[in-house]
This record gives C-alpha cells, sequence and structure tokens, in this order.
C-alpha cells in the first residue's frame, strides 16, 4: 500500500475514534425524528416517563437480545461518558475490520483472477493459440 494512502486511512479512522469516543457524548438527549413521531399523543412527567395519551411509545420494552454494547454504552461501565465513548470507539474499530477484511478479500480474488487471466495462452480471433 502506498505511503499517501496509508496516511489518509490512518487519518480518516484517527478522525473517526475521536468523533465517536468523545463528540458522541455532546450529541442530543432528545429524541430524534423516529422517537419523535411514535411519542406523539402522549403525555409526559418531568423526567420524561410517559404518564398519559396514546401513542406508540407505549408498547416500547427492552432490548429482547441486549448486548455488551445495547443502548449506545457498554454493559458494567457505569460512567455514562466512558460507556458512550468506549461503544462508539469499538463500533468504529469494528466496521474498519470488517470493511478492511471484505477489501482485502475482494483485492485478493482480483489479483487471483488477474494472474489466472495472464497465464493464460492468448488466442486470436479463430480460436487459436499463439
Amino acid at each position: 500500500m502506498k505511503t499517501r494512502s496509508q496516511g489518509f486511512l490512518i487519518g480518516g479512522l484517527l478522525v473517526a475514534l475521536l468523533l465517536a469516543g468523545v463528540v458522541s457524548n455532546f450529541a442530543s438527549a432528545h429524541p430524534d425524528g423516529l422517537d419523535s413521531s411514535l411519542r406523539e399523543g402522549c403525555t409526559f412527567d418531568a423526567d420524561d416517563n410517559i404518564t398519559g395519551g396514546s401513542c406508540p411509545a407505549q408498547q416500547e420494552r427492552e432490548h429482547e437480545i441486549g448486548g455488551p454494547l445495547a443502548d449506545y454504552g457498554v454493559a458494567g461501565i457505569d460512567n455514562p461518558y466512558v460507556a458512550t465513548g468506549l461503544s462508539g470507539v469499538l463500533g468504529v474499530l469494528l466496521t474498519f475490520a470488517v470493511a478492511g477484511g471484505a477489501f482485502w478479500v475482494v483485492r485478493r480474488r482480483g489479483a487471483r483472477t488477474t494472474e489466472v487471466a495472464d497465464a493464460a495462452p492468448e488466442q486470436t480471433p479463430a480460436g487459436r493459440a499463439r
């Protein structure tokens, strides 16, 4: 891999890690568009718990599967800032690993196809080898 490409990838990874690990803690705690539309028609108390009305959000329940990174945090870490940041960093690293592995497989497959094509004798339009 070229040095310039490596620098670009490493720079991109560092920016993504910074955004996921630090800036993610400053994201809005208010519901996004989907959550807002699901909450229309309900009334809420000061702690943002549903107290009445009728809305699809009343059917909300905990994750069925759960997992170590559920709810934008890491299970077992009590500090919400550390849990959110670590969850983002792990997500970025996992995404880079999966994408890098996929690109590596595709690149290797393309190299083998080129090697096989180069090794085959050239055919003339009549189908005879030169």
